[in-house]
């Protein structure tokens, strides 16, 4: 059903789509959280497609949206590479093609990465039609700074492919979305608390637009504790604030300044270290006369 201008409902129509592969983003909760335009292309669509599909006919359902004989097939990492060139025949014949993820946007650690690779790789219209995003709705309510993120998906399982993801994606300077389960959170937060980082403010956030979502903040170290007493149910999004600024030291300043001053003069040298330590070049400088005395 839709909304007229004037409140009432009246039944969906279906629209004319030109042929192409339209990425449907999918409620991540609460299923009211779709557009219009995303219920018009699912009416609409030549085929539908989706990750699970039980759950976009579940969709469809609460939505109304007859699937009237179209062709429903599933596309998931499983058999994405058997799939791919029937789709890509569809859109070959003028087809459009609904894709929709279990939930969220599609692509965002979803397997559709592929599918829509391959049309536009082929030559075939890729659309966009936007909507809910489990990171998107994460940053929105962790009280994190949201004017820099890096999205970094699933953090790796293994111990020491994890602790070798924190240091590369834990000094990134902005605020990092990160996806788990909520039986891993605490090994996960405790490789950042490893990594000299337990300070750092974090959020975990869970069941996302529906009713029982919960945002859980404090500072990294805080979070192991809370997490290791009481691990989150269920998948989890984590929110983690910019890495607190490193603080270099004399001492680290003096062993740089020492190595730059073998093969260059002191002003070359100490201009070079105040870039690299956030020294104020004329500190380094008076720094570097009393090491030569």
């Amino acid at each position: 059903m839709a909304m007229t201008e004037a409140g009432h409902s009246e039944p969906l129509r279906r629209v004319e789509l030109e042929p192409g592969l339209y990425l449907v983003a999918t409620p991540i909760g609460t299923a009211r959280d779709i557009t219009l335009r995303a219920l018009d292309t699912l009416a609409s669509a030549d085929m539908l497609v989706a990750e699970d599909t039980r759950v976009l006919r579940k969709l469809m359902e609460i939505h109304r949206i007859r699937r009237e004989g179209r062709p429903m097939l599933a596309y998931h990492d499983h058999n994405g590479a058997a799939q791919r060139p029937k789709l890509l025949a569809a859109l070959s014949a003028g087809k459009s093609i609904a894709y929709a993820s279990d939930a969220g946007t599609p692509l965002v650690a979803d397997p559709g990465f592929q599918l829509a690779r391959g049309a536009l790789d082929a030559g075939y219209a890729v659309h966009a039609v936007p909507g809910a995003s489990a990171p998107l709705a994460a940053l929105s309510v962790a009280g994190l700074p949201t004017d820099r993120f890096l999205f970094a998906g699933f953090a790796p399982t293994a111990g020491g492919a994890r602790a070798r993801w924190v240091r590369e994606v834990g000094n990134v300077d902005a605020t990092l979305v990160v996806f788990e389960a909520g039986r891993r959170v605490s090994a996960l937060l405790g490789a950042f608390q490893e990594a000299g980082q337990g300070a750092r403010p974090a959020a975990i956030c869970r069941e996302l637009t529906k009713k029982f979502e919960e945002v859980t903040r404090g500072s990294v170290e805080d979070l192991v504790q809370q997490s290791s007493v009481q691990p989150p149910k269920g998948e989890v999004v984590i929110v983690l604030g910019p890495p607190p600024a490193l603080e270099v030291g004399e001492d680290d300043v003096c062993r740089a300044l020492q190595a730059a001053l073998r093969d260059k003069p002191l002003k070359v040298a100490a201009a070079e270290v105040a870039e690299a330590t956030g020294w104020r070049k004329r500190d380094v400088y008076q720094l570097g006369v009393k090491l030569r005395e």
